[in-house]
């Protein structure tokens, strides 16, 4: 039978293929026996998918069916959803549906402003924590820039082996961080700060600091401040600023007057010293007098003949060594009595002096002084009278190459000289070997020279000396503050500088301690004053906070890089680093009255600097530091806002004694009383906030303390959760009004109530069987309003808009059930 089959099948197959053959239109495909399996295994797994899929719907469809699902509607909502990220009509609607158009697009404008909404919120977001971020940075990198000196010219560390220090070892005693040296100078700066406060006549600051010196019994010192205050006593030039005015050609004459003034006094000083101290020596005699000091000093200095010396001698004295030291101390009426004695042998040489001796700048006029540089030139260069030669320098101003090292073997004789031979005029005509500017002379000083040349760490006022007298006032201030037993002196010269506004100051507080600025003229430094007394003051702030606050006050017109006033900026990191809040800002009493702090002496509207000093406690975390600040600043909504959030974490805790939620507590309820003594009120969602966290403190202190009843009486008045089935939805629309410090207790609040129902429905189960004092219908009675209350917990907990922590719910429910 299988024969005859397969026998057909092959008969039918051949006709089959002679059928197909016969047909022309259809084309001839031939397959192997491996393409044709191939194409019987797509087939069979493109059968297999289908299939598979389709019993994969059914039990899907008999699976969610048995739960009540209606799968057919599911796939529908499924594929109605559109990924589209652009707003598009939600429903078709047909041209003519008005009513469906205007709902979408009523729909569209309420999602495109959500759109727009969430957008501009998280862009807000976004650049608020930037600026944030920035801000935050930009303090820490000043605290970093105060705690520790910068690297490059801030971090030279000076031994000081040969210089003995003026200051003791140890400091005096008490808690006091500062020396008994910065504790004159502090004396001083309160005594100034004390006129300026009080209204009274500005004094010199120069003066107070230099009595400081006298009392030091330090030649140093009292050398520095009197070349200081001889400096500083300029006719101060109307201008803008301070760098027009420091670059004014009157200033800087000025100035150079006053240097050479200054060296003239101390050589003079120094002659009559070595003369006094040699009288034997010295022969000194006749007339009193420049001419006789300087001739006795001869006496010494030059005992025998020197050779090479010219054009003969004054009573013994070499002609122009004897010019010269008059000179040197200033006299130039001695130094024309030698000439006019020796007028015969010195043949010009009167005439040039007298016209320099007579002018108001020390100079000669054009013509005179191309004279004199021609004739020194071709005569003089190579003389071989070291006097002369200098003689010569210093009247034509010529030759500034040579140092005249034989003549001018100290530095302040070296400094004398070259200051002697600056210019100020344009003068196109001289060459430029016989022009010193005092920018040339400045960089020569300061760059070309420097500390190494001039030994600064073994000779710091020295070195000092010499960038003060060319007006380098910024880098010697810097340098000398570098070196920790002289800081206090730089500081304090410094805020001399700064009183007179002559101290050229950084544009940014981020600056190093000595800066230049790309604007600036050449050798033109800045220095970085808020950072110089910051740096300073950092030694004693926390310690001495009055001293700190009476350096703080120098900075009251100043501001930082935010537009922050420095002063208050000080004064808040001041008081917060100190934590002397009461003895800086004031104190507030019992009776609501602020007690004056130690402010109040520098700013009239001290509640801004208060506000200030509270702003940042509050964003340090120091919330219960700024709620006093802010109460004393007068800002009762910061108050209640700020205890508001300090209560919150602790209202459900167990209260007890020096623990955080009684301390809290007892501040909440002094402020409470005073605000309600006085009649102060916050704004009205703080206000009320505060004092229903007040209320429930008390309903959770009731309930830990086991009062039951009481508590319950608590939050019955409080009605903040329903008792009655009734009052669910009226509570549930007042929870929206609630603050988040109030939703946050939630969950406690209800547990604790619930609790509460549950060991008042315990308790009446307990009792004794009815009696005619109490009825079995008022037992019943209860009994179900306790019911009724619990589920009126539950249905309020399942209600309102607001996910509550934990198992909240589970444990509602639990205590719900075991009351049924």
């Amino acid at each position: 039978m299988d024969a005859e089959g397969f026998g057909e099948l092959l008969q039918q197959a051949e006709q089959l293929a002679a059928e197909t053959e016969a047909i022309s239109e259809l084309p001839h495909v031939e397959r192997n026996l491996q393409e044709i399996q191939q194409a019987g295994e797509r087939l069979r797994a493109r059968t297999l998918t289908r299939t598979s899929q389709e019993t994969a719907d059914v039990k899907a469809s008999i699976l969610l069916g048995s739960r009540g699902l209606d799968i057919s509607h599911i796939s529908q909502r499924l594929e109605s959803l559109s990924a589209a990220t652009t707003f598009e009509p939600l429903e078709p609607v047909k041209d003519t549906d008005i009513q469906g158009f205007l709902k979408n697009e009523r729909d569209n404008a309420l999602l495109s402003a959500i759109e727009e909404s969430r957008r501009r919120t998280f862009a807000t977001a976004e650049e608020y924590h930037r600026e944030s971020m920035l801000v935050e940075w930009e303090q820490v990198k000043q605290r970093i820039l105060h705690t520790l000196l910068a690297s490059g010219e801030d971090a030279l560390d000076f031994t000081q082996e040969a210089e003995p220090s003026f200051l003791s070892d140890t400091g005096p005693s008490g808690r006091s961080a500062l020396d008994s040296v910065e504790v004159a100078y502090g004396r001083q700066i309160y005594v100034f700060n004390e006129k300026i406060v009080n209204g009274h006549l500005q004094p010199s600051l120069g003066d107070l600091c230099a009595s400081v010196a006298e009392r030091l019994d330090d030649k140093n010192v009292s050398e520095m401040w009197a070349m200081v205050k001889q400096m500083t006593d300029v006719l101060l030039v109307p201008a803008r600023d301070a760098l027009n005015s420091r670059t004014s050609v009157e200033m800087q004459m000025a100035f150079v007057s006053r240097a050479l003034q200054f060296l003239e006094q101390s050589y003079k000083n120094y002659t009559m010293v070595t003369v006094f101290g040699n009288l034997h020596q010295a022969q000194l005699g006749g007339v009193p007098g420049t001419y006789q000091l300087v001739r006795s000093f001869l006496n010494i200095k030059l005992p025998g003949p020197v050779p090479g010396l010219q054009d003969g001698e004054v009573e013994g004295h070499p002609v122009w060594a004897l010019i010269y030291y008059c000179m040197r101390c200033g006299d130039l009426v001695a130094a024309m009595q030698v000439v006019n004695r020796a007028q015969h042998q010195l043949g010009e040489f009167k005439n040039w002096f007298q016209e320099y001796m007579n002018s108001s700048d020390r100079r000669l006029a054009p013509t005179a002084e191309n004279k004199l540089r021609l004739h020194y030139r071709r005569a003089l260069r190579n003389n071989t009278d070291p006097y002369k030669r200098a003689v010569y320098c210093l009247i034509g101003k010529c030759d500034i190459t040579d140092n005249h090292g034989e003549v001018a073997d100290k530095t302040e004789d070296y400094l004398w000289l070259k200051l002697n031979q600056v210019c100020f005029e344009e003068d196109s005509t001289s060459s430029p070997q016989d022009r010193l500017t005092l920018p040339q002379l400045q960089k020569q000083l300061l760059e070309d020279y420097g500390e190494s040349h001039f030994a600064a760490g073994q000779q710091p006022y020295l070195y000092f000396q010499v960038l003060f007298l060319t007006a380098q006032f910024e880098a010697a201030v810097a340098f000398l503050f570098r070196i920790e037993r002289l800081r206090s002196h730089a500081v304090h010269v410094a805020l001399v500088l700064y009183e007179l506004r002559l101290l050229l100051m950084s544009s940014g507080q981020s600056a190093r301690l000595l800066s230049q600025e790309p604007v600036d003229p050449p050798m033109i430094r800045r220095l970085n004053f808020i950072r110089l007394l910051m740096l300073y003051t950092r030694k004693f702030e926390s310690t001495d906070p009055r001293e700190a606050l009476q350096y703080f006050y120098f900075l009251r017109n100043e501001k930082d890089s935010q537009g922050e006033n420095m002063f208050m900026r000080c004064v808040s990191e001041l008081v917060i680093e100190s934590r002397e809040f009461d003895m800086l800002l004031g104190r507030l009493e019992k009776d609501g009255s602020r007690k004056p702090g130690v402010i109040d002496k520098f700013a009239g509207d001290t509640r801004a600097i208060i506000s200030t000093v509270a702003r940042e406690a509050e964003h340090k975390g120091l919330f219960e530091e700024a709620v006093k600040l802010y109460e004393l600043a007068k800002n009762p909504d910061k108050v209640m806002g700020l205890m508001n959030k300090l209560l919150s974490p602790v209202v459900s805790q167990v209260s007890a004694p020096q623990s955080n939620k009684e301390r809290l507590k007892n501040m909440a309820l002094a402020i409470a009383e005073r605000y309600r003594t006085q009649g102060i009120s916050a704004e009205k969602s703080v206000d009320s906030t505060f004092y229903l966290l007040l209320d429930l403190i008390t309903f959770f202190d009731e309930y830990h303390a086991a009062h039951v009843d009481r508590a319950y009486d608590v939050m019955e008045r409080l009605k903040l959760v329903p008792l009655s089935q009734d009052s669910v939805e009226e509570r549930v629309t007042a929870f929206i009004n609630f603050s988040d410090e109030v939703r946050h207790n939630l969950s406690e609040v209800l547990l604790a109530t619930m609790n509460i129902l549950f060991t008042q429905y315990k308790r009446l189960k307990g009792t004794t069987p009815a009696s005619p004092a109490r009825p079995q219908r008022a037992l019943e009675d209860r009994d179900s309003q306790l019911r009724t209350q619990a589920r009126a917990l539950i249905t309020f907990a399942g209600m309102i808009p607001y996910r509550m922590a934990g198992d909240t719910n589970a444990r509602l429910v639990q205590m719900e059930v075991l009351m049924n």
